[in-house]
């Protein structure tokens, strides 16, 4: 009996290594796709993120007629408010890339771990140790020395940074308690979730982009950009799928972990790929960071080894 549980143990973490190297790997190939897309084609960001839902969609749907899965009857009213949030969240970081330096941004986005816990703490009655608590030091630390010199603040970009933290933390939060609520795994929970995410979103594009003409999503786009777009939909699709995944099977927290140490690699990939300045100052906010990020994940360990003991010692 102990070796199977070994076996499934084993299994299990292989699985999450998986789910967070295709979420790695995807994640860093839209980075670089997306800005290509960018500056070559100058496609609009919001109707980007639209292609992208409505692919994942289309992936999923792909999924489900090759018996990968089997979708789960949700009413609309369970997950109206995932949807919308998302919507929020796309919405509001893109006002706050657009009122803010690229430095605030960053800072901003280091915040949504904090309030995640504060959430989670306040509302879903779940407990972090003080271990825990104090990795966000150093991996605050490290985002504070990579952006510190661009750092600027004003009135419109602090509220759309504090909504678009606010919005993005509830909708990782939702995204796992959701699908511990309904019973459902990633792949069900998104199948519904895209397609009313890509309703709501179509319909607050026209107040930020155009929809017809040039740089709209009807516009005369040529045959390299629409294969390029939809190159990246593809990507998207493993992307928002590997993201339910992981959050689903390990924690919001550890997703925005996660996601430092992928800003970290882009950095250094940045560097080493393409040459691009690396100071002095950043390079220690890289370190402090993978400190903190080393730090989570070795006390993260620790609580479920010591947890698994305890359970082993019940009669």
């Amino acid at each position: 009996m102990p070796p199977r549980k070994k076996m499934f143990n084993f299994s299990t973490n292989s699985r999450i290594i998986s789910g967070l190297l295709i979420n790695l790997f995807s994640s860093i190939c839209i980075v670089f796709i997306n800005k290509w897309i960018y500056v070559h084609y100058s496609f609009p960001n919001m109707t980007l993120t639209l292609v992208h839902f409505v692919s994942t969609w289309l992936g999923l749907y792909v999924c489900n007629k090759m018996n990968m899965f089997s979708p789960k009857r949700l009413p609309i009213r369970r997950i109206v408010w995932l949807a919308l949030s998302f919507c929020g969240f796309v919405a509001f970081t893109n006002l706050s890339l657009q009122n803010n330096s690229i430095g605030t941004y960053q800072l901003a986005k280091a915040m949504t771990t904090p309030v995640i816990i504060l959430i989670q703490t306040t509302y879903y009655n779940k407990t972090f140790s003080t271990k825990i608590k104090l990795t966000l030091v150093p991996i605050t630390l490290g985002v504070i020395l990579n952006s510190y010199y661009d750092v600027r603040f004003n009135v419109p970009g602090t509220v759309f940074a504090s909504l678009g933290v606010l919005v993005t933390s509830l909708y990782q939060v939702w995204v796992g308690a959701k699908q511990h609520e309904l019973q459902v795994n990633s792949m069900q929970l998104l199948y519904y979730q895209a397609p009313l995410s890509s309703a709501f979103l179509l319909s607050i594009i026209p107040i930020f982009e155009p929809v017809t003409g040039k740089g709209g999503i009807f516009g005369p786009w040529s045959i390299p950009a629409m294969m390029t777009v939809l190159f990246s939909g593809m990507v998207a699709f493993l992307v928002n799928l590997s993201i339910y995944w992981i959050i689903g099977n390990t924690s919001p927290v550890t997703y925005n972990m996660f996601g430092h140490f992928k800003f970290c690699i882009t950095l250094v990939g940045g560097y080493l790929l393409f040459h691009d300045p690396l100071s002095l100052n950043q390079a220690l906010g890289i370190l402090c960071t993978l400190a903190g990020i080393l730090s989570y994940t070795h006390f993260k360990l620790m609580e479920q080894e010591e947890g698994k003991s305890r359970l082993a010692q019940r009669p």
